[in-house]
């Protein structure tokens, strides 16, 4: 059972699952091999532990409301977005009664939705090599909104609408064009186009793997020998 520590007044994390125990043993110490293993991350312990240094952004708080047997029922819902500015970057959304708990949901989910930003320098403007902008140019949508993200050269900052420059800074791009279309006015569609577009950068196959080895070519088959010519007396 989990419980608080009267130092740092912080919950004293418990591993539950197996992954969760090989970190908190120290058995595994890189996120990016939790994150290419494809195994799903089901306790933000790991996360706390992996990348201690993530910065949490609240983009919209709304309240929604049901109707039950009961009468109307009211809930805020909150859509965060968590990063570190080097390459890493979360959406989370949550609801609950109060704004405080619907953070602290929406921070959960988020840092259980890590994803990892191919950085680089994709623009042939530039070619500096540093990462300071995605390594080339990417697409990504969610509902009716759809946006584009082209790398930049140094100095151009980030040429993006106020919500898709918020996830972009979280993620540590510091130059990009970028393009959206459609309803870009829901806050939820253009964080998760974003989102979407970043992650593709992680499906773009590199190396000899990608390419199809030729088949064998069937040897020539050996040439026939002349017939002897024949001589008419």
């Amino acid at each position: 059972m989990a419980y608080r520590n009267e130092e740092h007044e912080a919950p004293v994390w418990t591993p539950k699952t197996e992954l969760g125990r090989k970190v908190a043993s120290g058995e595994v110490t890189d996120i990016d091999a939790v994150l290419t293993s494809g195994k799903r991350i089901l306790e933000v312990g790991i996360i706390d532990k992996l990348l201690p240094d993530l910065k949490e952004e609240v983009l919209e708080v709304s309240s929604t409301q049901r109707m039950t047997a009961s009468g109307r029922k009211q809930q805020m819902r909150v859509i965060v977005v968590v990063g570190n500015r080097r390459g890493y970057i979360g959406v989370g959304v949550g609801k609950a009664p109060e704004v405080r708990d619907a953070v602290a949901a929406g921070v959960e989910e988020a840092k259980r939705n890590l994803v990892r930003v191919s950085l680089g320098c994709g623009s042939w403007e530039c070619a500096c090599g540093a990462g300071h902008t995605v390594s080339r140019e990417c697409s990504g949508h969610n509902s009716s909104t759809k946006i584009t993200i082209k790398p930049a050269p140094k100095g151009v900052g980030l040429v993006a609408g106020k919500v898709s420059r918020k996830v972009l800074e979280l993620a540590g791009v510091q130059d990009a064009w970028t393009f959206a279309r459609g309803r870009t006015r829901n806050v939820l569609n253009s964080v998760l186009a974003t989102l979407d577009a970043l992650n593709s950068l992680n499906q773009l196959k590199v190396g000899a793997s990608t390419v199809e080895e030729p088949a064998a070519e069937a040897p020539a088959p050996a040439p026939e020998a002349a017939a002897p010519a024949r001589s008419d007396a």
